[in-house]
């Protein structure tokens, strides 16, 4: 039997085939979460994303040591997201020193608090560079959304913002990007393998109607 995989699975929120907007009516799901502010090629980032994939392996796994938690499934590591904001300001994707911003990666039901604690010890033993005090785990339920799937670097990404928010305009949509609300982005690709032309980001923005 195949690992369940979240991207196949829900192919309406991970799908990467479509190059035009879409609604989407996002659930509550659970999140790996740490918070950090500023430019994401900073070590702040680095340390966050490290964190995160460290527990995450750790609890994917834990099968191998017989310590898996109760009602554990093989599944494929879901993509690492991030929510983008800013304190008091309109967001803007070419402003990043003042970026505020919250690195996630999702994970199945059976991942609770406990499993957490349990994760980050077991991290630590294996990792212990990594700042894993910061990472928590928290259900974030997003709502009514536009989504687009943008191609290309991630200094292009405004050229596919532009499409989404002609999109919204044309549906009767407001775009409620702010602190509550946030600007979301889901890495389909590994900027370590890939080249940046064929890098492959949903591009998440929460809107209602007017």
């Amino acid at each position: 039997m195949s690992n369940f995989d979240f991207k196949k699975e829900y192919r309406d929120l991970y799908g990467a085939s479509s190059k035009k907007p879409k609604l989407v009516e996002v659930p509550a799901i659970s999140f790996l979460m740490y918070d950090g502010y500023g430019d994401p090629n900073s070590a702040i980032y680095k340390q966050a994303v490290g964190s995160l994939y460290s527990i995450a392996y750790t609890i994917k796994m834990s099968k191998m040591k017989g310590e898996q938690p109760k009602d554990y499934f093989d599944y494929v590591m879901p993509p690492l997201e991030g929510l983008w904001y800013v304190d008091g300001d309109t967001f803007s994707l070419t402003e990043r020193d003042n970026w505020l911003w919250i690195s996630m990666i999702r994970q199945p039901d059976f991942v609770t608090q406990e499993v957490l604690a349990w994760a980050k010890l077991e991290a630590a033993k294996k990792n212990p560079d990594f700042d894993y005090s910061k990472v928590r785990l928290e259900t974030f339920e997003e709502g009514l959304c536009v989504q687009m799937l943008h191609v290309g670097p991630y200094a292009d990404e405004p050229e596919t913002m532009a499409v989404i928010d002609a999109f919204i305009e044309a549906n009767g949509l407001i775009n409620q990007t702010a602190n509550e609300r946030k600007h979301h982005e889901l890495y389909l690709s590994d900027p370590n393998r890939s080249a940046p032309e064929k890098l492959k980001t949903i591009l998440r923005v929460p809107v209602a109607y007017k």
